[in-house]
């Protein structure tokens, strides 16, 4: 059954039927499908096109099919050129001649772009529901290890001391942005398109607000010809589900890192790691290394689109057909790899001496030296001059900052007072760093308190 054909003396070739038809990959749309083909109905009505009776049969019929599309029976040797297709097919087969009625009025152009709108729009809840679940498995992490120490790092070199929940809110404050960014890509894709016709608008006094009412969605589009051209919204969702998977990444990449026997600072769960066929020692960090393989992908569905509707006339093109399986495969991806995320996070183990040691045994207080130095008086860039001598006398001489004493520290350089002494320990240069944002104790469990309280206001 095709919805077009009048025009054309002989079908379509077997190999153009092969190569065009979207149905084993759109079918997941089936659903959406349905949903706004109800909603049409009813709006067919309201224009007399439909009869009461006729509405409700269609209605009705509408209603078997979403029942019987949840069996992988439905579907066995459908060769329909896509899901549209199926479902009208299926409609005729229930009420009979009136489904020729449904598409009075209405295009597979603005047809696609709400049932992709509508599938969309969960997708977003789905992910941001996923984004608070990381974020709350964070917060719980912090709270298990409240004090802990860690260096912090630039270009992959010990920098300075900051506390573990400290670390840890960093990825907070990223996933944060990422919530915020699916919410803007699901405010994006929450405006109803039907009533555009296929780009010059419908010829029928279609009621669009009620459509949009009926179907949930916050607004109109406002251009016929912007709707038909339009993928803007999948673009802002795969934005939104790339950044994401950078952050995913970047996380998986320090974990990887933290928990090799080279840094020893976190013991991954069993259940996200997994062995050697050869090497019995070995416990690999999978899970993570899936989630750093997967960010490709997901960027790689944005890209494609991307290079798909770059050069396109307008208004639709057939090529635009090409964004369901990127989307789709994205959607998967992004969902799956934040699940797996919030469990390791869960079950993830700080081996708190590890840091903390590593912290003491470097040079990490060099910042707070100079700094307390500063506050005391001498010109920062000079105490940064001193402390720099400082620390490559240490390392000559292969001292740590704990192998010094106040008289030693004195005789190094006079601007170096007993009180200076104190500072050579990580966690006393912290008490200077109460800013907000920084890692000052106070600081950083007021950080908590407020994500906690930000948290529970992130709604879906």
């Amino acid at each position: 059954m095709k919805l077009w054909g009048g025009r054309f003396e002989s079908g379509p070739s077997e190999v153009f039927e092969r190569f065009g038809n979207s149905l084993d990959f759109d079918r997941r749309l089936i659903d959406c499908d349905i949903r706004g083909s109800q909603a049409f109905a009813r709006a067919l009505e309201r224009v007399g096109i439909l009869s009461p009776e006729e509405r409700g049969a269609i209605v009705d019929a509408f209603e078997a099919i979403r029942a019987e599309s949840a069996s992988p029976q439905f579907y066995a040797g459908a060769t329909d050129e896509d899901v549209h297709t199926l479902v009208i097919r299926k409609l005729k087969e229930k009420a009979g001649k009136v489904a020729d009625k449904i598409h009075t009025g209405r295009s597979r152009n603005e047809q696609v772009s709400l049932d992709t709108r509508l599938w969309l729009r969960e997708e977003c809840d789905r992910v941001r529901a996923l984004l608070r679940g990381v974020m709350g498995a964070l917060l719980a992490l912090a709270g298990r290890y409240p004090d802990s120490v860690i260096p912090g790092y630039t270009h992959l070199r010990r920098a300075q001391a900051v506390l573990w929940p400290h670390y840890l809110l960093a990825y907070f404050e990223m996933f944060a942005r990422d919530f915020d960014r699916m919410g803007e890509a699901r405010r994006r894709t929450d405006v109803m398109p039907l009533g555009s016709g296929a780009l010059a608008g419908s010829g029928f006094p279609f009621d669009r607000e009620a459509i949009a009412g009926d179907l949930g969605f916050a607004a109109i589009t406002r251009n016929s010809m912007d709707v038909s051209a339009d993928r803007d919204f999948a673009l802002d969702f795969l934005y939104a589900a790339s950044v994401a998977m950078i952050h995913l990444s970047r996380l998986a990449e320090d974990w990887i890192l933290y928990s090799s026997e080279e840094f020893a600072w976190l013991e991954l769960g069993d259940g996200v790691t997994s062995g050697s066929s050869l090497m019995p020692q070995k416990k690999n960090p999978d899970s993570l290394e899936l989630i750093r393989g997967k960010c490709g992908r997901v960027m790689g569905s944005l890209t494609s689109l991307m290079v798909t509707m770059k050069g396109l006339p307008m208004t639709y093109n057939r090529d635009m057909q090409e964004d369901k399986v990127p989307l789709f495969a994205a959607a998967d991806e992004v969902s799956a790899s934040l699940e797996m995320a919030r469990v390791v996070i869960e079950t993830v183990r700080l081996l708190p001496e590890k840091p903390y040691t590593a912290a003491q045994e470097s040079w990490v207080v060099a910042t707070d030296l100079a700094e307390a130095l500063a506050r005391a008086g001498t010109p920062f860039h000079t105490a940064h001059q001193i402390v720099g001598r400082f620390v490559l006398e240490s390392v000559r001489s292969g001292k740590r900052p704990a192998d010094w004493t106040a008289e030693e520290m004195h005789a190094f350089a006079p601007e170096f007072t007993a009180d200076l002494a104190a500072q050579l320990d990580p966690r006393q240069g912290m008490k200077s760093r109460e800013v907000p944002g920084g890692t000052g104790p106070a600081s950083v469990a007021a950080a908590l308190a407020a994500a906690k309280a930000r948290l529970e206001e992130m709604t879906v």
